[in-house]
């Protein structure tokens, strides 16, 4: 596994806390009634206690005026690169939040929009040269869509050196752990691939692009298509399974079968070494807000698909509300707070996420943990992981039939017994084959110690 032709030209040094890491995704805006760094401060212990390892911050800095989007537009519309968004709180409270999230082991990484700013951005006076234009002269978006931005122009040399040193300024000033960064893939790589270094002279950082290279465009078909790995050979950690991400919704639509997973997953392997991995999810704030909830989009299949986005290669994250359940769009551009009730899904998704983060078969980019589908039937996917004779056996039933596991030889040392993850029962390896996996349901099992 090691002897990946494509090995040599991945250089990243991923940060050690990243190796049994769930991200987890923060919309400050719609967290609490306050909104407010400081709200969201008092629910870091429950996100540790549920195995969370890296806190991903929406956009904290102040958001443009001038073609503004709802009643509080897009934190995506970045202002000013060195403030922080007066909603949220002030840089002291940005701190604390950092330094009380570090005190219960996670990590922090801010989201960050480097493709474009917000239309009243003091450096569109100050540096009008750092932006692209029209034949006329005009500012143009990065997306026609997008009117309440416009774009950077990275032919600037001055304009990415203002930009390395705001990447660096949070850094030093906040203690932040790295970026999740908007659109990356349209922002030139090697901008990255300076950028990533002059991070790492101040901290080891954790960078994720918002990108995935993998995913075909342009009307290809996945078959046709021959992507580029660049940003994840030299600045990033870590890209979006959107390829991943659409092939679930498609299968709950009954657009492809439940094998095309397989298909995907020679395919990450065939393009990427075995220490680079993908970020898999069922929800995030664009999913939520423009193409629905998972309840929406997977329907029964919903917490099903979040077992296998926690548990196949790669790494997981979830999104703002999941552990509630939450059922509906939030809303982008004004407060919509989310109603968290009781957190009936918090147990569901602490199971998976400190199943992921203790057991070593899980280790994200691991090269010496195995992977091994399981023989069954076409509506059951089933699949072991195991490193040094500790396994992890996932069955996801994606019918409205209970279905078995019919007997076969895996990667679960015979002697080994195992235990149910989700109902604490244990059973034998020669007993697995009897254990029904229910309609739209599933069975986690991992070897008992």
């Amino acid at each position: 596994m090691t002897d990946h032709p494509l090995a040599s030209r991945f250089v990243v040094r991923h940060p050690e806390w990243a190796a049994n890491a769930t991200i987890y995704e923060v919309n400050v805006r719609n967290y609490t009634p306050e909104g407010t760094f400081r709200a969201f401060e008092a629910h870091l212990p429950r996100l540790a206690k549920m195995g969370v390892v890296i806190v991903w911050l929406m956009p904290v800095h102040p958001i443009g005026e001038v073609g503004r989007k709802g009643s509080l537009g897009s934190p995506y519309a970045v202002r000013d690169y060195f403030g922080v968004n007066p909603e949220f709180g002030t840089l002291e409270d940005l701190q604390h939040l950092v330094q009380t999230a570090h005190t219960l082991g996670l990590k922090v990484i801010l989201d960050w929009v480097a493709n474009h700013t917000s239309r009243d951005n003091a450096l569109i006076a100050e540096h009008p040269s750092w932006y692209q234009h029209d034949a006329q002269g005009q500012l143009v978006p990065p997306v026609a869509d997008w009117t309440d931005v416009v774009a950077l122009d990275y032919s600037n040399q001055e304009m990415r050196a203002y930009m390395v040193e705001a990447l660096r300024y949070w850094v030093r000033e906040a203690d932040i752990d790295g970026y999740r960064c908007d659109v990356a893939g349209l922002v030139p790589t090697n901008f990255w691939d300076a950028a990533r270094p002059a991070l790492e002279a101040l901290k080891p950082v954790f960078m994720l692009a918002e990108w995935d290279e993998l995913y075909p465009s342009g009307g290809l078909t996945w078959e046709e298509f021959n992507g580029d790995t660049e940003l994840l050979e030299r600045a990033f950690d870590m890209s979006f399974g959107l390829r991943l991400h659409y092939l679930l919704d498609h299968i709950a639509e009954g657009k492809a079968a439940l094998a095309a997973i397989d298909v995907y997953l020679a395919a990450e392997r065939e393009k990427y070494p075995p220490t680079t991995y993908l970020m898999h999810f069922t929800s995030n704030h664009d999913v939520n807000s423009w193409d629905g909830t998972e309840y929406e989009r997977l329907g029964p299949l919903a917490l099903p698909f979040a077992v296998l986005t926690a548990l196949l290669p790669g790494m997981p994250m979830l999104y703002s509300g999941q552990e509630a359940g939450l059922a509906r769009r939030l809303a982008f551009f004004d407060r919509d707070t989310i109603e968290w009730g009781a957190y009936p899904l918090q147990d569901f998704y602490t199971r998976l996420l400190q199943l992921k983060k203790r057991h070593p078969a899980l280790r994200n980019g691991d090269p010496e943990s195995h992977f091994q589908r399981l023989a069954g039937p076409a509506g059951l996917y089933g699949f072991v992981r195991e490193k040094g004779g500790a396994a992890v056996v996932v069955l996801v039933n994606a019918t409205a039939e209970p279905l078995v596991l019919p007997g076969q030889k895996m990667l679960v040392p015979p002697q080994k017994g195992l235990f149910d993850v989700f109902s604490g029962a244990q059973c034998t390896l020669a007993q697995l084959p009897a254990r029904t996996v229910p309609a739209h349901g599933w069975r986690v099992f991992r070897t008992r110690d």
